[in-house]
């Protein structure tokens, strides 16, 4: 198969990947995906990653039901109304109608703080640090694989908190396990941000969030973090002692990466060849092909297998595609498309001199070393590998993010998907509203620091209380 090019039809691009890359494939109920097992390492390594970080800022897993009954999520009106329509409900069960339906968990927050509200009665029961990897629906109108899918699977971690300070630190806490997870094991340089009032999580009192920039000039939410104040504490009547005596609700936050990072990941590093995947994720961060002729065969074999072995033992996920029915110009594609990080040829010639070919996926180059220094070599090209494809996908933001002087600018760099548009902006709803019907971008987040010396909103001139991101985004 031919991969169509980024610049003729990136939609399009994107689809080829993942069919080629053998990622993932449409299911039979609209939207909904079979992840395979190639895709679905990378999200298993992703997972280990998060779980063990998530693990170390003191949180345990647990398990929700995916069935929610309707008058628990009704609790909470701003959830339901910001959910209302992607949400899946069962009315008929056992070939009789529900006396009450039940809600198809499109996230957990209303069944995990109805069942708080249980568990907490005194300040020593606080805080609850818990997290669930799990599966949601919600019900997609434009599906597309791993961005945006009827069901996908993600995690989500729900803590309750003693103060509001407390509840504050543990999303920029989770924040920065995100931005840390996106950068140093995905490659992806993010902005790390709040979203504006109108952009925040349904019932939260401020939602932070990572964002990156693909390679077609769209946003990507990445992860989010919220920090929903008191209102669940409230909607589900969460409350304890204090340590004075006197009974108040409990802080909340919610945080969660999903599958659509998987996405993030394609569009972020993919060319026009296929994947480029980090090495810390790739299934395989190595390939052997054998280039042998009929009086070869037995000789490049062996020590094809010596090499396989050889860099197994020292921790290197490694592949000898030794498919004889098919040739290596075949397997070199192939392996392109699907993201390993270095190609490693070795035939008659290689042998003779006691060497082998390396090719570097994220580079269009060859190089040669010795067979004695292969594994070294490997080693040392896979941390160049991983490094390399960070750095250049930050070149590639910096260079598509832009600060225009005016808003005549400010609006055709965003009509044209140019990437990321840094302005001042007053906070008015009015102005972000008159953004995203002239130009269909919208706030993608807004800087965390302060800002100590405001400029001028491009949109209406007023002084710019905050320094945003603007983006058309996924």
């Amino acid at each position: 198969m031919k991969l169509t090019k980024q610049s003729d039809d990136f939609p399009q691009w994107y689809q080829d990947i993942v069919k080629e890359a053998d990622l993932a494939e449409p299911s039979f109920a609209r939207g909904t995906m079979v992840i395979k097992p190639y895709g679905y390492e990378i999200w298993e390594r992703i997972q280990r990653h998060l779980d063990d970080r998530i693990k170390e800022t003191g949180h345990k897993n647990l398990y929700f039901p995916m069935f929610i009954p309707s008058k628990l999520l009704d609790k909470e009106a701003s959830h339901i109304e910001g959910f209302s329509p992607e949400v899946a409900v069962v009315t008929h069960a056992g070939g009789n109608k529900l006396e009450e339906p039940l809600v198809v968990r499109p996230t957990s927050e209303a069944i995990i703080w109805g069942t708080y509200a249980k568990w907490v009665q005194s300040y020593r029961d606080l805080p609850l640090l818990y997290n669930q990897w799990a599966n949601v629906v919600r019900w997609e109108m434009r599906p597309r694989l791993f961005l945006r899918t009827t069901e996908f699977l993600w995690q989500e971690g729900h803590t309750a908190h003693q103060t509001a300070k407390e509840a504050r630190e543990e999303t920029l806490r989770m924040l920065e396990v995100y931005r840390e997870t996106a950068e140093q094991l995905l490659g992806i340089p993010v902005i790390a941000g709040r979203k504006s009032e109108s952009e925040r999580f349904p019932g939260a009192d401020e939602t932070y969030t990572i964002e990156a920039l693909m390679r077609d000039g769209k946003a990507l939410q990445a992860g989010t973090s919220h920090d929903l104040g008191q209102n669940f504490a409230k909607a589900y009547n969460v409350t304890f002692l204090d340590p004075d005596g006197k009974e108040t609700h409990a802080y909340a936050t919610s945080w969660g990466v999903s599958t659509r990072i998987i996405g993030g990941l394609i569009m972020t590093h993919g060319d026009d060849q296929g994947l480029r995947l980090p090495p810390s994720v790739a299934p395989y961060q190595a390939v052997i092909i054998p280039i042998v002729g009929d009086d070869t065969q037995g000789a490049v074999a062996k020590e094809a297998t010596k090499l396989r072995d050889q860099l197994a033992e020292e921790g290197i996920r490694v592949f000898l595609d030794d498919d004889d029915q098919s040739r290596p110009g075949f397997k070199f594609n192939k392996w392109e498309a699907r993201g390993v990080p270095i190609r490693i040829e070795l035939g008659p010639k290689d042998l003779e001199a006691k060497s082998v070919t390396l090719a570097r996926r994220d580079q269009d180059k060859k190089t040669t070393a010795k067979l004695s220094e292969v594994v070294k070599t490997v080693t040392k090209m896979l941390d160049d590998v991983q490094s390399s494809l960070l750095k250049d996908a930050t070149a590639f933001r910096d260079e598509h993010t832009h600060q225009p002087k005016d808003y005549e600018s400010m609006a055709k760099l965003l009509s044209d998907q140019a990437g990321l548009v840094k302005t001042y902006w007053c906070g008015e709803e009015a102005c972000e509203q008159k953004v995203k019907q002239e130009t269909k971008a919208t706030i993608r987040c807004l800087t965390l620091e302060p800002v100590k010396n405001p400029g001028k909103c491009l949109v209406c001139g007023k002084v710019g209380k905050e320094q945003s991101y603007w983006a058309k985004a996924y």
